[in-house]
């Protein structure tokens, strides 16, 4: 404590504090910067306040250096100074040099009163430290006084032993006292060293006294700028909240504008859409109608088709039934006929056999020649009066042409061209026709079946002349020479004319008005291309026609009909129409008024006037046709007469059963929905008769047969619509020509019929019959029929009143159909209804009826009482009718085998006249059945049938019924027939099956009634239907109640009210333990999700006594004891099941909470398996793509080989071929890996991971997990061993885990979930992409579970929603802020599933190492225009590796926004420049190599700085920037270096120019050096000596300079620069000394040269000393300087 430190307050401390606080307020300004970016920084006023500082620095300095000292005897030096500084504080604003002075000053003189205070504090301690010690020693001296008088007294008394005792105390006293003075001989010498410390403090104050109160007026002062400032800042804030509230002001304006606007815009939209609605909905009823007013078109075109139809069939019968005995007769005849031409073939095949010809090949010719001659008459004959009729038709057509010739006259020579190519197309369109109708007839000749003769062609060429002599001529015509005209048109076409369209239409656009003209004469000349409207060509009809079809129906000869149709353009642009006209064969009937409307605009109209005047009454067909600018269009044109459409309502009439003698009457209807009416006729058709009595056989020909014919006309609801079924034939006795025609069959109509010959099968194959046996079949034939014409047709059906008459048009008629029976059978007819019209085909209906004529029956003779039970009683009713006219006794009689078993009740009867009597019949079959009635049941099929009679009074034959029984048992069977349940807990229920089996062949109802409680059966809860002989498993379910042993039955009744007993037995288990759920439905979870659910194991045996509730124990064995009881789940290995904790103790009372977890994974071997699959794959992929390489490389040998030289052709192919099998035979085939070698962190795994996942399809799997219990409490070392479990206690836990794929995977980082952003430096940010997908297939909304919002990362772009199959990726950041390990898992959650994202990283504080020393990097002296490079280290000290760049301030691109501030000379103070001057060339002074780069982990990189100057300048300099990871400054270098037009160069001395110089350069550097030499300019040094003097000692000053030498390759011939001093006598008389005076100095090196200072005796402190000298240097030139030197005396 004797050497305390007192601080002292100086000027180092100033500066020191300063300095820190410089760096400190670097920072805060930077953060200020960042924090108030509205605040601008004034540097213009920190330069200032920056000058002021450095020269109150100085004062205080000197302030503080006289004050320790003189200990206060400077005083007055201090006064001055606080006053000055005091005025000079008036003037200014204190900056933050001044508040970081105040506050260094402030913060020294309160530990200066601090320490005042402590010393008080110790003095006074030590004070009363003193005082104690003094009082204490007192108290020794008096203790030791009383002890020496005692000792005296004792003494005098002779007590030794009080004697030694009080010497003992005397001397203990003693030894204290001792100490005590010795303490406090201390203790005043503390004291002392204490106060001499206090005085020196209270000097220290006292010399302060005034620097304390100017602080006080400093603070005060300051707390006022402060106030002012705040001010000034709230009053800018205030500006600007102005602003911002004008700007918000104008903001919202905007915003109202717009939705006013918006509503605006929105109110049209809602007015025009409404409007467009109800046009909308206008035109689609428009539409609506039209589209039904199709439907009734195509219903009734469908009932019109229906009908023709059936008039078809209808027809086809009618055909069939009237030509049958024509038919048959003409066979019989035709096979006299072929017997005899067979007859007269023989005789001549004997003659020919007589000559000894060939008797084939000349039967054959005759054949052939009888045939020719005979086509060859017929067609002479057809030729005769086809010629006829051809002359005719050409004389007619001159008439006309010689008419139109005298009509035309003049017009006929302009127009001859155009005649003549008229004439040419008509005559090929004839020609067209023709081959058309030739096609059309070869294709239609198929249809009627012809026997095959020679003449057949021939015919068909008649035909075709006798149907078409328009063809004819058309084809002579055609043969003639082109140039002669036989015919002209009738009347010219509108083409023809000439039509002037030479005015653009109104309204037409410039490019319309363009494209008029050439289009014009395109449409004139006839040219038709494709045109393309703004890059798009038009398909389809130029033009749309209203309506589609120009339709004339039910037109009368001789009237005028009248159609207009509109043209509408349907082309992008103008469009033109012309008509061409109507088909040529519709020229005759129609005119068409048409006007070309000349050019069209898109979606505009016109109209055409259609006239049709019918001259024959004939259906026609055709087209319109035109011709637009882009192709021709035609309209169909159709005309049709008017027709009867006649139809009936039904086609068969059943009368059904009715007694003899009856009259029943039913009408039909005959409808006409034709405009044309007719006459029709009713009446029976013409083999009616015989098609229902007779079964005819077929004739022996090969074409047709008959009685197959007579199946079909049968057929009621059959249709075919077959041509030419009403023609006649014709019938030919000449022997030498047999025509035989049959109406034919179609291929569908044969193909339906075909199973019916089976009943025909002999007859059918007539071409293997002999002539005998068909001689024979039509014998037999022949008297059938005529037996059949012998019998008299009883009139049973007949017609009404109206059998013929007139039907209208649009009306119908009603027929009356009459049945009265006579003889009992049925009765069939059928009638056929024919008209008077031609084109109406006849309509054909039968009627059908039974009669009956039985006095009494039954009417269901065969009773059937379906299957009956043993031992149950069956009733029936039968029904007995009468026809008599009196009233009948009737006898009921029953076998004696059955009378056990069957009754009739009663057994006699009477029935009245035309009445009906009921026979109560009761069935009770008894077990005897089968040996009572033997002859009646069938035991194997169980059938009884037993034979009744009814003996009906005065008549011999009684009435017979039967009655049919099927008998069959209602047994049950119940196997097996005991059940043994076994042990279980009263928490779970036992399962067993049991089966029952029916041994009835009816179905029977069955339950088990009077369960328990605690059985259960399933399905159906016991109750069902057994089918015939069936068998059916049955689920009986055990759950006991509580303890004990169980013995009972179970009862199955049927419906009959049976029943079947089943025995069962159990022992009811209560174990100690129970879960508080016993079944677990897990939720569908994805792949790799979790789902948990929570139970609990619970405890509740806490008390012994089992009358107050029931107690854990085996059946009736003994109970449990109370206490802790353990417990442990046996879960499977590999199982995705998971409970924790699986092993625990459970307290009385008490309940353990477990947690069941459920994760679904992919099985470890299936991965590999999948791994090796797609490594396969990858391998054969990849052995294909060499092979095609391979392939290649060989093909490109072969074909340079082959351009080789024959020799080396072969040599060479030789060598390769032999190359190639050596590496074919080299190459090992590809071996798959082992699926155990495959790596789980292997990409092969992963991605067969993904593979897999993606095909996953769901699963439900099925889980019980047993739970061991065991009384007592688990060891924790040993575990569950030491503890006995019984296994009837054993509780189980049934999980259910239905497993899904998951809706949503990573499809980046290879599928990986687990994402580690590595080593970052903190506060740096890195940023993942994870792209997900949607693998579902449905739309999946996203949501994310929070992550630490204090934490590093961040998920910077959450995705809603994701669509099926949708890629989508997630943008993940990290940015560490402390040097530690960073873990959080992201979940993405869906409707599906859940994926969870592990995130990891780590934050690490980056640091480096430079090999740069301080803060300026200075690269020397260099030539101008010559280049210098120096190399810096820097080193990577931090556990990471960085990423460094460098970046030159004069090349930043932040330098360029500045805004231009003027120079730091121009300022008194300030921060310079880091950029000096810059190269006249534009190009950078410094540059750096590498510019960026990764330096590792502990390992360093060396940067080149390169220095380039291109002129003389001392004042170049730069910046470089080191940037981590392109964000954190982390060192800031500052280079500098200096360029010489010379080699030699000083250096030192003070500054006397400015450091910034022009870039503008008016004179070269050599006129400037010229110049220079001329005027020997002599440059100037400063040296400013400041010797410190006081009153004993005297401190010299002392300066330095240093001379160079630069070190380059020019100016070889001068190796050393040489200086020297001149007049140096001046200086050496003030004072001044320089050492040394001359040298020499290497190139590469520098000598210092020293200049001190000491003031002569008697200078005058107040006055500066000066003198000046002449330096001199001489390299490859000699430059001279001029050095002042300016010495001051300093005495602070």
């Amino acid at each position: 404590m004797s050497n305390m430190e007192l601080p002292i307050i100086s000027e180092d401390n100033l500066v020191a504090d300063t300095s820190f606080l410089d760096e400190k307020e670097e920072e805060h300004e930077e953060e200020h910067e960042i924090s108030s970016p509205h605040l601008p920084v004034r540097e213009e006023e920190t330069q200032k306040e920056l000058g002021l500082e450095e020269g109150y620095e100085g004062e205080t300095h000197a302030e503080r250096e006289g004050a320790v000292e003189g200990g206060g005897g400077n005083s007055s030096s201090s006064r001055e100074q606080l006053e000055s500084l005091t005025t000079y504080r008036t003037r200014r604003m204190m900056n933050y040099a001044d508040r970081v002075r105040i506050l260094n000053l402030r913060r020294n003189l309160n530990q200066l009163d601090n320490l005042a205070k402590e010393k008080e504090l110790i003095i006074q301690k030590n004070r009363e430290e003193l005082n104690a010690c003094c009082s204490r020693i007192d108290v020794l001296t008096t203790q030791q006084e009383n002890v020496e008088k005692e000792m005296e007294n004792e003494e005098a008394a002779g007590n030794t032993a009080a004697v030694f005792r009080l010497q003992a105390m005397h001397q203990r006293l003693c030894g204290e006292l001792g100490n005590e003075k010795d303490l406090k001989s201390k203790i005043t010498a503390t004291l002392n060293e204490n106060l001499v410390d206090m005085w020196k403090i209270e000097i220290e104050q006292g010399n302060f006294s005034e620097l304390c109160k100017q602080i006080k007026l400093d603070e005060e002062e300051l707390d006022f700028q402060r106030q002012e400032q705040a001010e000034e800042r709230f009053q800018k804030k205030k500006e600007r909240n102005w602003l911002l509230k004008r700007r918000w002001m104008a903001t919202e304006k905007k915003i109202q504008e717009a939705e006013e606007n918006y509503r605006g815009r929105l109110s049209r939209a809602l007015q025009d859409s409404q409007r467009n609605h109800e046009k909308a909905v206008h035109f689609l009823k428009k539409s609506l109608g039209r589209v039904r007013e199709k439907e009734v078109s195509k219903e009734l075109e469908h009932e019109e088709y229906l009908q023709r139809r059936m008039k078809t069939v209808l027809s086809l019968k009618n055909s069939i039934s009237a030509n049958w005995e024509h038919l048959r007769t003409r066979q019989a005849v035709d096979k006299i006929n072929m017997a005899a031409a067979q007859k007269q073939d023989e005789k001549i095949k004997e003659a020919i056999q007589a000559e000894g010809l060939n008797v084939t090949r000349e039967v054959f010719l005759r054949r052939r020649q009888a045939d020719f001659e005979r086509q060859k008459k017929e067609f002479l004959e057809q030729q005769k009066s086809r010629k006829l009729e051809i002359v005719t038709r050409i004389l007619k057509e001159d008439a006309q042409l010689e008419k139109m010739r005298k009509k035309s006259g003049s017009q006929m020579a302009k127009k001859h061209n155009k005649l003549t190519d008229a004439i040419k197309w008509r005559m090929k369109t004839w020609q067209y026709i023709e081959k058309a109708y030739d096609e059309s007839v070869a294709t239609k000749a198929p249809e009627t079946w012809r026997t095959p003769s020679p003449c057949t062609s021939l015919e068909d060429k008649n035909y075709l002349l006798e149907t078409s002599p328009d063809i004819v001529l058309a084809s002579q015509q055609a043969e003639e020479e082109e140039d002669e005209t036989l015919a002209e048109p009738e009347f010219t076409g509108i083409w023809d004319q000439e039509c002037t369209l030479t005015q653009v239409p109104d309204g037409a656009t410039k490019l319309e008005k363009e494209i008029f003209h050439p289009d014009l004469e395109k449409l004139q000349s006839g040219i038709i291309r494709k045109r393309k409207v703004c890059g798009r060509e038009f398909k389809g009809c130029p033009f749309y026609s209203k309506p589609s079809l120009i339709h004339f129906k039910d037109f009368d000869i001789g009237k005028t009909y009248k159609k207009k149709v509109v043209l509408i353009n349907a082309f992008y642009t103008i469009n033109y129409c012309k008509l061409v006209g109507v088909s040529e064969h519709l020229k005759d009937f129609f005119t068409v008024l048409f006007d070309p409307p000349g050019p069209m605009t898109s979606g505009m109209s016109c109209e055409v006037a259609i006239t049709f005047k019918p001259m024959i009454n004939e259906d026609l067909e055709g087209k319109v046709t035109f011709l637009s600018q882009i192709g021709s269009f035609s309209i169909p044109l159709k005309c049709s007469t008017k027709k009867c459409v006649l139809a009936l309502d039904k086609e068969l009439i059943d009368f059904g059963t009715h007694v003899v003698g009856e009259t029943i009457s039913r009408t039909i209807t005959l409808t006409n929905c034709g405009a044309l009416g007719t006459r029709f006729h009713l009446r029976k058709s013409a083999g009616a008769a015989a098609a229902m009595h007779t079964v005819m056989a077929p004739p022996p020909t090969e074409k047709v047969c008959p009685p197959l014919v007579e199946v079909i006309g049968k057929k009621k609801s059959s249709y075919y619509s077959l041509k030419g079924s009403d023609d006649k034939e014709t019938i030919s006795l000449n022997h030498s020509e047999e025509v035989i025609q049959h109406t034919p069959l179609p291929d569908r109509l044969r193909t339906e019929v075909t199973p019916t010959t089976s009943n025909f099968e002999q007859v059918g194959q007539m071409g293997s019959e002999t002539d005998v046996a068909g001689e024979k079949l039509q014998s037999s034939l022949d008297g059938k029929l005529l037996e059949h014409q012998t019998r008299e047709e009883p009139a049973e059906i007949t017609l009404g009143k109206v059998t013929e008459g007139d039907i209208g048009p649009f009306s119908s008629v009603k027929l009356q159909i009459i049945f009265t029976p006579v003889i009992p059978g049925k009765a069939q007819a059928d009638f056929e209804i024919s008209f008077e019209n031609p084109d109406c085909k006849p309509l054909c209906f039968s009627v059908i009826a039974v009669s009956v004529a039985l006095p009494v029956w039954v009417s269901n003779p065969d009773v059937d009482l379906k299957i009956c039970l043993y031992d149950r009683l069956y009733q029936d009713c039968i029904v007995v009718q009468s026809r008599a006219t009196s009233a009948l006794r009737l006898q009921f009689d029953v076998r004696k085998e059955l009378s056990k078993h069957m009754e009739l009740l009663p057994n006699t009867g009477y029935i009245q006249a035309q009445s009906s009597f009921s026979v109560q019949l009761k069935f009770l079959p008894r077990l005897s059945l089968p040996k009572d009635a033997k002859k009646y049941f069938d035991e194997k099929t169980k059938v009884l049938e037993v034979p009744m009679l009814i003996t009906v009074s005065d008549q011999s034959k009684p009435v017979k019924f039967t009655v049919h029984a099927i008998v069959t048992t209602s047994d049950l069977e119940i196997n097996p027939a005991e059940v043994d349940f076994g042990y279980c807990t009263i928490y779970e229920a036992v399962r067993t099956t049991i089966t029952l089996t029916s041994k009835s062949i009816l179905p029977q109802e069955f339950g088990f009634v009077g369960l328990y409680d605690f059985v259960e059966i399933q399905p159906g809860d016991g109750f069902g239907t057994l089918l015939p002989l069936e068998t059916v498993t049955l689920d009986v379910i055990f759950k006991p109640k509580k303890a004990k042993v169980y013995h009972f039955e179970l009862t199955c009744k049927t419906e009959i009210n049976r029943e079947f007993k089943l025995s069962c037995k159990a022992v009811g288990v209560h174990p100690p333990l129970e879960l508080s759920h016993y079944l677990v439905q897990f939720s569908a979870t994805a792949l790799n999700d979790v789902s948990t659910a929570n139970i609990f194991v619970i405890n509740s045996h806490v008390n012994l006594n089992y009358f107050e509730h029931s107690v854990p124990r085996i059946g009736n064995g003994e109970v449990v004891p109370v206490g802790p009881t353990s417990f442990q789940f046996l879960i499977p290995e590999d199982s995705p099941i998971t409970i924790m904790p699986c092993v625990g103790t459970v307290l009385p009372g008490k309940k353990c909470m477990l947690e069941v977890s459920f994760r679904p994974v992919l099985c470890d071997q299936l991965i590999r398996l999948e791994a090796v699959q797609l490594v396969c794959q990858a391998a054969e992929a990849k052995a294909q793509m060499e092979r095609k390489a391979r392939e290649l490389e060989l093909q490109k040998k072969k074909e340079e080989a082959m351009m080789a030289r024959k020799d080396a052709k072969k040599q060479s192919s030789f060598s390769f071929l032999g190359q190639t099998s050596k590496d074919k035979h080299n190459q090992k085939p590809f071996e798959p890996p082992n699926p155990e070698d495959i790596s789980p962190d292997s990409e092969e795994y992963i991605a067969a991971h993904l593979s897999l996942v993606r095909s996953f399809t769901d699963r439900f799997d099925r889980y019980v997990i047993p739970c061991l219990i065991a009384s007592g409490n688990i060891d924790e070392k040993r575990g569950p061993e030491n503890l006995h479990y019984s296994s009837y206690n054993t509780l189980y836990l049934e999980l259910h885990c239905p497993a899904v794929a998951p809706g949503v995977v990573v499809t980046s980082n290879n599928g990986r979930t687990v994402f580690d952003f590595g080593d970052v430096s903190v506060g740096h940010r890195i940023k993942k992409e994870v792209t997900v997908q949607n693998i579902s297939q449905e739309h999946l909304a996203l949501g994310y579970s929070l992550l630490n919002p204090f934490g590093p990362f961040l998920l910077a772009n959450p995705i809603k929603t994701l669509g099926e199959g949708e890629s989508r990726e997630l943008i993940l950041s990290f940015c560490p802020e402390e040097k530690k390990a960073y873990f959080e898992t992201l979940e993405i959650r869906s409707e599906i599933s859940t994926l969870t994202l592990t995130l990891m990283g780590r934050g690490v504080i980056t640091s480096i190492a430079c090999s740069v020393e301080g803060e300026v990097f200075n690269m020397g002296y260099v030539i101008a225009k010559e280049t210098t490079t120096a190399t810096f280290k820097i080193e990577n000290t931090s556990t990471m590796p960085l990423k460094v760049s460098l970046v030159l301030e004069s090349l930043s691109l932040n330098r360029e926004k500045k805004q231009p501030q003027p120079p730091s000379f121009l300022t008194s103070a300030g921060k310079a420049d880091l950029v000096g001057t810059q190269n006249y060339s534009g190009l950078s002074v410094f540059s750096v190599s590498p510019m960026e780069c990764v330096i590792g982990l502990g390992r360093s990189q060396d940067f080149v700085v390169t220095f380039s100057p291109d002129h003389e300048s001392q004042y170049y300099s730069d910046c470089i920037q080191v940037l981590l990871f392109d964000k954190e400054i982390i060192r800031e270098i500052q280079l500098k270096g200096a360029a010489r037009d010379h080699m030699m160069f000083v250096e030192g001395g003070d500054l006397l120019d400015v450091p910034i110089e022009s870039l503008a350069v008016t004179t070269s550097v050599a006129d400037e050096t010229a110049k220079a030499e001329i005027e020997k300019v002599t440059n100037s040094i400063l040296l400013n000596l400041e010797c410190f003097q006081s009153e004993t000692l005297i401190i010299p000053a002392v300066r330095e300079l240093k001379v160079g030498a630069i070190r380059t390759a020019q100016f070889a011939s001068k190796k050393n620069v040489e200086f020297s001093w001149e007049n140096l006598q001046v200086l050496l008389l003030k004072g001044f000394t320089v050492d040394p005076v001359k040298g020499t100095v290497e190139r590469g090196q520098t000598k210092s040269i020293n200049v001190s200072w000491v003031p002569p005796a008697g200078s005058n402190p107040n006055q500066p000393v000066t003198g000046s000298a002449i330096l001199t240097l001489k390299g490859d030139v000699k430059e001279v300087y001029s050095v002042y030197c300016m010495g001051r005396i300093v005495t602070n």
